[in-house]
């Protein structure tokens, strides 16, 4: 093996991904076919894993796979002006910010239904009865369960 090439192991103990998600990542293109061993075992260049850690740092930011994907090609072609690549990331960071408000709604309907709790019996739990009844919540926004999803 050349000194330069990198097994799935190794790519994977120096991205902090996991060998399943390196595979995936190659069989949906956002990391290109590795070459392979005469042996038959996957070998990666060091391009693979700047690319790879690319990937692994915009999933931590919460950048969708398509959004990756956009960014990749953007990157590809660094003559090109960075709107792009801002405009993505502003619309990130705006799903972000609402998601933020959502969580902080959520926080502080949990935290009046623990305050109104009056330690008593469960027929008479304010925790039990305002999440059977979600009029008796103060806000709404954290009614629609697809707007929690990250």
């Amino acid at each position: 093996m050349r000194q330069d090439k990198l097994t799935i192991g190794d790519l994977a103990r120096e991205t902090g991904c996991k060998v399943q998600t390196i595979r995936y990542y190659e069989q949906i293109g956002l990391i290109p076919e590795a070459d392979r061993s005469a042996g038959n075992h996957r070998l990666y260049d060091p391009a693979d894993r700047d690319r790879l850690a690319f990937v692994r740092h915009a999933r931590e930011l919460g950048f969708s796979l398509d959004a990756i994907r956009e960014l990749l090609a953007l990157a590809d072609h660094p003559a090109q002006p960075c709107e792009g690549a801002d405009a993505i990331a502003r619309a990130q960071l705006e799903q972000v910010e609402a998601r933020i408000a959502r969580l902080d709604s959520l926080k502080r309907e949990l935290r009046r239904m623990i305050e109104q709790c009056e330690g008593g019996n469960i027929a008479h739990c304010r925790v039990i009865e305002v999440l059977a009844d979600h009029n008796k919540c103060l806000d709404e926004d954290h009614a629609d369960p697809v707007a929690l999803q990250p």
